[in-house]
């Protein structure tokens, strides 16, 4: 498994698009600061067929240091869930969702 970074997203994109890097970088950083002020905002965030952003509170609970079996509090915080968008899920899987994307751009045309 290879780990792609912002900066070759940017690189991919900027190529694809004929656009300046500089232009593709300062939209994709708009847009992910907008994910996080929203999110920060206790929103959630849909991007149909990729999958749902949520923030959520995670209870407090106590748990056990394994070095020393010591009871440790920890506090309620709050962290962001993903849930799986129809499309992701199936390129995920393994099936080709270009048939998937046709068929769904025939039925908008309808």
């Amino acid at each position: 498994m290879q780990t792609i970074t912002k900066k070759e997203l940017i690189d991919r994109i900027a190529e694809k698009s004929s656009h300046k890097r500089v232009v593709v970088k300062r939209i994709i950083q708009n847009f992910l600061d907008e994910i996080i002020d929203e999110l920060g905002s206790g929103n959630r965030l849909e991007f149909r067929d990729f999958g749902v952003f949520e923030s959520r509170v995670r209870a407090a609970r106590t748990a056990q240091n394994p070095k020393t079996l010591e009871r440790v509090s920890v506090p309620a915080k709050r962290t962001v869930k993903f849930k799986v968008g129809r499309l992701m899920k199936m390129r995920l899987g393994g099936e080709d969702i270009s048939v998937h994307r046709r068929e769904a751009a025939q039925a908008d045309d309808d």
